[in-house]
């Protein structure tokens, strides 16, 4: 119990230390055109909550960092470039690098996606194809936790939602590696709430977004080994389909995809429910906990294609029913 009560006080020590020097360190949020803000805010909690998790699984166990110390390392690269970019807008490509050479690393501790499930009767082995896969996996999602940061108390608390599944998943199959950090995340993340629930006096910060993305993507690909891989979609839900319904639309439109604007879930939600902010989280927390509690229970699964069916189904509902919402709006996508 100490443990967990220490993970909660270094966090909220942290937090706070962050946020009452935020302006000398240069971690502000200054509003601009896409931001939903309109005062310039502390950023960089992430440095506050992601310390807290990695110092609290030093002191408390060592031993799960001696067994997967590429695993640390690679998360740690992924932080670091997350507290630069906080600090002086780092470059995109700079980031994508980043989180190349770590997964590289997580490959080193043999965690990577071998194949992808069975279909039909036919099984998706990568064979050599699997480390790039896994680099796809682990850049697009970490990517899609990072977009999907554009309200107060949204990714903290998708991300909340994940790493109880995770948690629930690492004590049920006696994995140390996946309960551990899964629960000090949990804990630092309620923390972190308390200060980012709207209105937010501290944002997260790409040092939170980065390191909470590749943290839950490293946890997801861990899990493989006791869950099928169309479960880590539902696991996963929210940020990976609102990623998949904005490039879809953006590709229907002619634009890149990489382009930005207001049009990701949170920002329609945010219209139709009258500009609460809390009803429009509220509602996406709900959702992601129907589907993460729906991938979590495909345990047993001996065919995925059903599933999978199931989950691009989803998808399109989401982009259909967005479509009409975007339309009714007048909003330009």
């Amino acid at each position: 119990m100490f443990e967990y009560i220490f993970v909660f006080l270094i966090a909220l020590f942290l937090i706070y230390l962050v946020k009452n020097n935020a302006y000398q360190l240069s971690l502000v949020d200054i509003p601009n055109n896409r931001s939903e803000h309109t005062i310039t805010t502390p950023r960089g909690a992430g440095i506050g909550f992601v310390t807290s998790v990695l110092l609290s699984l030093i002191i408390f166990h060592f031993d799960i960092i001696a067994q997967y110390i590429y695993s640390f390392i690679a998360i740690f690269l992924v932080f670091a470039v997350g507290i630069l970019d906080d600090r002086h807008d780092t470059a995109p490509k700079t980031k994508f690098l980043v989180i190349i050479v770590a997964t590289i690393f997580l490959y080193m501790d043999d965690i990577s996606i071998y194949d992808m499930g069975t279909y039909f009767g036919f099984e998706a082995e990568l064979g050599w194809f699997a480390l790039p896969f896994t680099m796809f996996a682990m850049s697009g999602f970490t990517n899609a936790l990072n977009l999907i940061d554009g309200l107060d108390g949204l990714a903290g608390s998708l991300s909340l939602v994940i790493f109880i599944i995770f948690t629930i998943l690492g004590y049920n199959s006696g994995d140390d590696f996946i309960f551990y950090i899964a629960l000090y995340f949990v804990i630092s993340l309620l923390v972190f709430l308390f200060f980012n629930w709207n209105p937010a006096s501290i944002f997260m910060g790409d040092s939170g977004s980065l390191a909470l993305g590749f943290v839950i993507a490293m946890l997801g690909i861990k899990s493989l080994t006791y869950l099928p891989a169309v479960s880590m979609l539902f696991i996963t839900g929210i940020p990976i389909m609102d990623t998949i319904v904005v490039i879809a639309r953006r590709k229907k439109a002619g634009k890149s995809a990489f382009s930005p604007d207001k049009c990701h879930i949170h920002h329609i939600l945010k219209t139709f429910f009258k500009d609460n902010i809390k009803r429009t989280v509220a509602f996406l927390v709900v959702l992601q906990s129907i589907y993460s509690m729906i991938g979590l229970l495909f345990d047993n699964v001996k065919d995925d294609g059903l599933m999978m069916i199931f989950f691009i189904s989803n998808i399109v509902l989401l982009y259909i029913l967005l479509q009409a919402m975007i339309k009714r709006q007048n909003r330009k996508c």
